[in-house]
């Protein structure tokens, strides 16, 4: 797993979108608000997305009944989990890690509006991709 440190146009505009909302509402609603208003400014823009995605997790090759529920799917592979806390720490890294494994899609987006600017660490999972399909 690594932070990307460049911008590529799609994570890139997914975070434009949600300064946005950060700008706007700042600091202090809970994540349904920052959820509902991301969706809200993701359509304005014309970033495509899903909301609520339900992720299948597998043990040894078992479909597992439980499963995980990703905040966003953007562009179809890019994993965006949202957050309304203080501070992120490794915890909330390692749930976005485990979206990316139980996609099997390699980009994530970590966003925390409960700060007094947002945060936003882009990660890549798994071996390097073609840089265009980051």
């Amino acid at each position: 797993m690594t932070q990307i440190k460049e911008n590529d146009p799609e994570t890139f505009a997914i975070i434009g979108a949600a300064m946005e909302v950060h700008r706007h509402l700042g600091h202090g609603f809970l994540e349904s608000v920052y959820q509902e208003s991301l969706a809200l400014e993701l359509t304005t823009r014309g970033i495509p997305f899903q909301r609520e995605v339900e992720l299948p997790v597998q043990y040894k090759g078992q479909l597992l009944t439980c499963t995980y529920r990703a905040d966003f799917i953007c562009y179809g592979h890019v994993v965006v989990e949202l957050k309304a806390l203080e501070a992120l720490n490794s915890a909330h890294v390692s749930q976005l890690i485990n979206y990316l494994k139980a996609t099997g899609h390699h980009v994530g987006l970590l966003l925390n509006f409960g700060a007094p600017r947002l945060e936003h660490p882009r990660y890549v999972w798994g071996p390097p991709r073609d840089k265009n399909n980051l």
